[in-house]
């Protein structure tokens, strides 16, 4: 089986993640995580038993990341959490530093260890290394081409393997980067999980002779975001990679909204399973948040066609309009709008199967009754002139987002 394995930044997102296709999701705690996040429903060390719990129900899987470089005060911590990992079982700990692999294999010697994409495992003797080791699976460096990884799966096939296919990609090697440490004098340590993402910043260039002048720096006509990478996209290799024997195919987004985590996840599911041709999921990826998408380090050719010279911030062909939070009456539902719905509005509703077309042909607020606007934040009754019901049967997890692909 090849493994769907979705990231989870809240509860909420974890849910979505799961109705949408996700095999697997893996979660930080706040403490030891390289994501941390610090709003929505957070994984905590109150709510990680509930997290697994759900899983379990829908028997899916949960790995906990333990992923920081860790200083003293950190294993303190980790210590004192031991008997909240033991108590929730989580299905695996993804871990890159030793000295948490130390701690957590003489402590909880029987849970399966995932060893982080942060080691830069480039070899088959690396992976080795680490079966070993008694880890059960190793996370690739994304620095990796595809006949490099088919010849570690070739020497290596008693572990399990798993790699990036799809998401934000960073400017440094296996994500080791003290850029954002130093930028922020260091209060956003980005191997302590707080990343300030300075890659993604516009410089300029000052001559120290000349202080109140700026220049751009530039790569051609570009502009000056010149260390922001492109996202990775592997979506049109899913079926080579799922034939070489890669066990888990994993998404980038814990800090990505919902919408993002469940678009995807159906994407990459229909994909696997064969229902969604390459090409048509390569157009449905583009309705979510990305920087332009690339390839990477895969076709062994990364150059500067990868980073993304112009932009930085992630843009979407389609807005996300809103979520479904129950259903009024046969036409007409709740929904807590995440960007501005007018009436009239043509837009699309996607479930984990379904997709459709509809129109809104009313909009009515509690306080203000009818409306020709649905505002951000706003939770509003809206009916809905529907091409088809079948999204109806999964109304629980329902989405809209914009007709259409915007054009950049």
């Amino acid at each position: 089986m090849n493994e769907l394995l979705m990231p989870a930044g809240s509860i909420e997102k974890m849910k979505y993640a799961f109705s949408y296709g996700a095999d697997a999701v893996y979660l930080g705690l706040v403490d030891f995580s390289l994501r941390a996040l610090r709003k929505g429903e957070l994984i905590d060390e109150t709510n990680l038993k509930t997290a697994v719990e759900i899983a379990n129900k829908l028997n899916k899987k949960v790995y906990c990341t333990l992923n920081i470089f860790a200083y003293d005060k950190d294993i303190d911590k980790l210590y004192q959490t031991l008997e909240v990992i033991k108590d929730a079982k989580p299905h695996a700990l993804i871990i890159s530093d030793f000295g948490i692999y130390r701690v957590i294999k003489n402590n909880i010697p029987d849970i399966d260890i995932h060893i982080s994409t942060q080691t830069n495992i480039l070899n088959s003797e690396a992976v080795k290394f680490w079966r070993d080791m008694g880890a059960t699976r190793a996370i690739l460096a994304r620095e990796l081409s595809y006949s490099q990884i088919a010849k570690i799966r070739k020497e290596v096939p008693d572990i399990e393997l798993e790699m990036f296919i799809h998401g934000a990609q960073c400017m440094a090697y296996s994500g080791r980067c003290l850029l954002s440490d130093y930028m922020t004098d260091g209060d956003r340590k980005a191997n302590q999980g707080n990343c300030a993402q300075a890659c993604r910043w516009s410089y300029k260039l000052l001559e120290e002779t000349r202080p109140n002048e700026y220049y751009e720096i530039v790569q051609d006509d570009k502009g000056s975001h010149i260390m922001s990478t492109k996202d990775l996209c592997l979506v049109r290799h899913i079926k080579r990679l799922c034939d070489l024997g890669i066990d888990s195919f994993k998404v980038e987004g814990r800090t990505k909204s919902l919408y993002y985590v469940s678009a995807v996840a159906k994407t990459y599911r229909q994909v696997i399973d064969g229902k969604m041709t390459t090409d048509v999921a390569f157009e449905e990826l583009k309705k979510v948040g990305n920087r332009g998408y690339c390839e990477g380090f895969f076709g062994g050719n990364h150059d500067s066609s990868c980073y993304s010279y112009d932009i930085s911030k992630g843009l979407a062909g389609a807005d996300f309009l809103g979520i479904v939070q129950k259903t009024i009456d046969e036409n007409t539902f709740e929904l807590l709008i995440k960007n501005k719905i007018l009436l009239n509005d043509e837009i699309e509703i996607i479930t984990p199967k379904y997709s459709t077309l509809a129109r809104v042909i009313k909009i009515f607020h509690n306080k203000k009754g009818e409306v020709d606007v649905a505002n951000t934040n706003d939770v509003i009754n809206i009916t809905f002139n529907c091409d088809s019901d079948d999204w109806k049967k999964e109304a629980d997890f329902a989405l809209v987002r914009t007709k259409g692909m915007k054009e950049f």
